[in-house]
């Protein structure tokens, strides 16, 4: 027979000193002295790192900022002055503008990079070895890449990769100079003219012969099927004609006779010669292996002989990348190499994540490549590209390595930027503390609205 409460039982006895339950029947939560005990474990952990934090972040930014209000020597408080004698110094306004470019361009240009290469190694089957390949340059010190980019960038084409090959395409489509450095001997009726080219000072008509001596030619740069020059004079020339040869006027071990074409002189192969009257040029040759050269169907009149400046003017050496125009672009470059795998292997981290049905019904919807390109994934990567150029920003605020190894000391100036002004105030030649430190100061209130974007943006992606 069940038992059934009876009508008018005392109720059950409960422990009135133990807490209330929590709504829901939740269990209560630990003691206050429990807590309190894990909150002494946390921090006794988390008091290494604060103690580091302190010793190696806090403590020199707060001497820093205290120090830029003091001059050179650290004795005399100046209040403001190292601030404003900072913006009114020019190589720091210099290393502003400079700085100024490279949060520009650098940042966009890797992220652009950086993307399209992540999207088109999905493309590739062998995606894994080329981002390893483009990551590499990462595990190279910045100190190593300057000094490979410095012998990048060499101005002699037998040295430096970039005029190497840009000499390679110039000659490919514009001849060169064949006797750089000659020229002609003085007093043996050749003038220099303002355009670098010789001419002779006597008129000729056909029928006649000049032979034009020239000086300052190395044996070295005689061509290998030059032979001896032959007097022109010792055969008479058709009365049609303006012949004669263009010669070495030097005699090796000595002798000879200047002016006058001897047995031991080389002929100048190759060498254009023209025809001028009344200023224009009616004919055009070029000498032979022994340098003779002739004009043939001249019509009577007289004519001067004369060597154009592209026979002597220099050879075509290549771009000067480290020159004032280009130096900053250049360590640009050095530096887009260096990073350029760091964007794309985030950019393809990020791809990687992309829900896929997104993109396959764009596609049976009929859009190309390029729209789903435009329309679809930057969108969808545009969290991962604001990270990215955030942290890049970040990074090129500091750049200083690059720029001091691969600048070369009489352009330094040209490329500076605020991390490198900050060190030749201070310590590379400067000895201004004060200043220095209000420069790393200036520096740090740029860094900081980056480094709060990326920390907002951490927290709003783990929420």
């Amino acid at each position: 027979m069940p038992i059934t409460s009876v009508r008018g039982a005392a109720p059950p006895v409960t422990d009135r000193t133990a807490p209330p339950a929590k709504a829901g029947g939740a269990a209560p939560g630990p003691p206050r002295r429990t807590a309190r005990r894990r909150r002494l474990v946390a921090l006794a952990f988390l008091l290494p790192a604060l103690l580091l934090l302190g010793a190696l972040v806090a403590y020199p930014i707060l001497f820093t900022v205290g120090r830029s209000f003091f001059d050179a020597s650290g004795t005399r408080f100046v209040g403001a002055e190292n601030y404003t004698e900072m913006f009114r110094d020019p190589a720091t306004l210099t290393a502003v503008r400079n700085s100024a470019v490279w949060v520009v361009v650098a940042p966009a240009l890797l992220t652009g990079l950086g993307l399209v290469l992540a999207v088109l190694t999905e493309k590739i089957r062998w995606a894994t070895a080329f981002k390893l390949l483009m990551f590499m340059p990462m595990a190279i010190s910045f100190l190593a890449a300057g000094i490979i980019f410095r012998v990048v960038y060499e101005h002699d084409p037998d040295r430096g990769v970039l005029n190497a090959v840009a000499v390679g395409v110039h000659d490919a489509f514009e001849e060169g100079s064949s006797y750089p450095g000659a020229r002609a001997r003085d007093g043996q009726g050749l003038t220099e003219r303002p355009d670098g080219s010789y001419a002779t000072a006597e008129k000729l008509s056909p029928g006649n012969t000049v032979d034009l001596g020239l000086v300052g030619v190395p044996p070295k740069d005689l061509p290998k099927n030059a032979e001896p020059a032959r007097d022109a004079a010792a055969a008479a020339a058709a009365d049609a004609e303006l012949r004669g040869v263009v010669y070495v006027d030097f005699t090796p071990g000595g002798g000879g006779e200047p002016g006058r074409v001897d047995a031991a002189e080389p002929g100048l192969p190759q060498m254009a010669v023209e025809a001028v009257r009344g200023g224009e040029v009616v004919g055009r040759t070029t000498t032979a292996a022994d340098g003779s050269y002739r004009f043939t169907g001249l019509s009577p009149g007289e004519y001067a002989v004369q060597l154009p400046a592209k026979n002597f003017a220099e050879p075509y050496t290549g771009i000067s990348w480290l020159g004032p125009a280009l130096v900053t672009p250049a360590i640009i470059g050095a530096y887009l190499w260096i990073w350029t795998g760091f964007s794309m292997v985030l950019i393809a981290a990020g791809l990687a994540a992309m829900p896929r049905d997104v993109l396959e019904a764009a596609r049976m919807d009929g859009a190309n490549e390029w729209q789903i390109f435009r329309r679809i994934t930057v969108p969808l990567l545009s969290p991962v590209l604001a990270v990215v150029f955030v942290t890049l920003v970040i990074n090129v605020m500091k750049v200083f390595d690059l720029v001091y190894i691969i600048a070369p000391g009489p352009v330094q100036q040209e490329a500076n930027v605020l991390a490198m002004q900050m060190w030749l105030v201070s310590f590379g030649g400067g000895n201004n503390q004060g200043l220095g430190s209000a420069l790393g100061v200036l520096l740090l209130l740029l860094v900081v609205p980056a480094m709060i974007f990326n920390i907002r943006r951490f927290r709003r992606s783990q929420s």
